[in-house]
């Protein structure tokens, strides 16, 4: 063979020929598994270990709390009996009745500003109130309405006697207000007014039972009304004290027409003369006294000096005047009155009835069952029925 001539390649020679680039490439793409099982090797070598050996592998570290402990504690605590902590008894606190502050919510009228905290010192019980508006009452289904005042009385309580402000409840029942004025009479005064309730903020106002807080008072057909006073305590000290007292001075107003006034027909005229050191007062009658021997007593009782007594004497004479006047004029107007009254209005007059509550016997408040007096005031007189 020529040196330099190409050789010519056989088929025998292609047999032989190694695929070099192949093999590198399919190493290159194709990891073996050699490869891949050093690296699962490394990953997990005590795994491996432990398997070729059919030996269990340790168990790994846990943060989990060991069952077993925990089963036997759970039996344990299961077995353990607790001891029960003696339960406090509920407090009961009993229901509030219908009309259980109904008396509270009438005012107290005439009583002194200074001295309200002392009827309100008791928790008064007026529960025959209450069921004289239930069925069977004598207030039941019937249109009433309520003024309030308060009586001064010796009353003993818890083994001593005290002088107690017990409040008192006055039941009007009649199909229209009895009155819509407010007397003003003390022994202090020397006049008598008569004025409209609002001048003095009174009025009647219907009262609404707990039950029915809640709904709107012009749907409501209410049958019992009450006298209240917007003025409030705090607002006092922007008052004259002329126009305090007149509140202490305050008498439920009531005028019946169908009988005469037991004003009217009197003979009797206070008497108030300002003189100083010390005022006269005093009771006149002019049918049954004589003024100059009236006088003379006086004198000689040293209630009137000498040197006054002619001024006294025409002070009398012209309240007596004033009297007398008054009386007439009060008998001309019940008897324009009554001519001017239809028959429904006269048949409400004739029946209507006046019934006077004390607050009935507790343990927490003094006994008041032996100062109970049918007498309300010089307007309305006695009361048909005391409770």
């Amino acid at each position: 063979m020529t040196r330099g001539a190409k050789r010519k390649t056989t088929h025998k020679d292609e047999a032989f020929k190694e695929p070099t680039q192949p093999i590198e490439e399919n190493e290159k793409n194709e990891p073996s598994q050699s490869a891949e099982g050093s690296k699962d090797e490394q990953r997990k070598p005590a795994e491996k270990n432990y398997i070729e050996l059919n030996e269990p592998a340790p168990e790994e570290p846990s943060t989990k709390v060991d069952e077993e402990p925990n089963k036997k504690a759970a039996k344990g605590r299961a077995k353990r009996t607790k001891t029960s902590k003696p339960e406090a008894e509920e407090e009961y606190f009993p229901d509030k009745r219908n009309l259980e502050d109904l008396w509270q919510q009438v005012f107290p009228v005439g009583t002194e500003w200074d001295q309200l905290d002392m009827v309100y010192q008791y928790n008064w019980n007026f529960s025959n109130l209450e069921d004289a508006f239930e069925e069977g009452g004598l207030l039941y289904n019937q249109k009433v309405y309520l003024f309030g005042c308060t009586e001064p009385q010796l009353v003993s309580f818890q083994g001593q006697g005290k002088v107690t402000m017990i409040p008192v409840v006055v039941a009007v029942v009649s199909p229209f207000p009895p009155s819509d004025k407010i007397g003003i009479k003390s022994v202090q005064r020397e006049t008598e007014e008569i004025l409209p309730m609002k001048q003095m903020k009174m009025d009647w106002v219907p009262y609404i039972p707990l039950e029915n807080r809640d709904s709107q008072v012009e749907r409501l057909k209410s049958q019992i009304f009450i006298l209240s006073c917007m003025q409030r305590r705090a607002g006092l000290k922007h008052l004259k004290l002329e126009r305090v007292k007149k509140f202490e001075y305050c008498l439920p107003y009531f005028y019946q027409p169908l009988q005469e006034d037991e004003f009217e027909q009197s003979t009797v005229v206070q008497i108030l003369f300002p003189i100083d050191p010390k005022p006269v007062f005093c009771e006149f009658d002019w049918e049954l006294d004589e003024l100059e021997e009236f006088t003379d007593k006086l004198i000689e009782e040293e209630e009137l000096s000498a040197d006054q007594k002619d001024a006294f004497k025409d002070f009398l004479k012209e309240k007596v005047r004033e009297a007398k006047k008054a009386n007439r004029e009060a008998r001309e107007a019940r008897r324009k009155a009554l001519e001017e009254m239809s028959s429904e209005t006269k048949a409400a007059f004739e029946n209507m009835k006046f019934y006077k509550f004390y607050p009935v016997s507790t343990p927490d408040t003094p006994d008041v069952s032996g100062v109970k007096a049918p007498f309300i005031n010089r307007y309305y007189g006695k009361a048909h029925k005391v409770l």
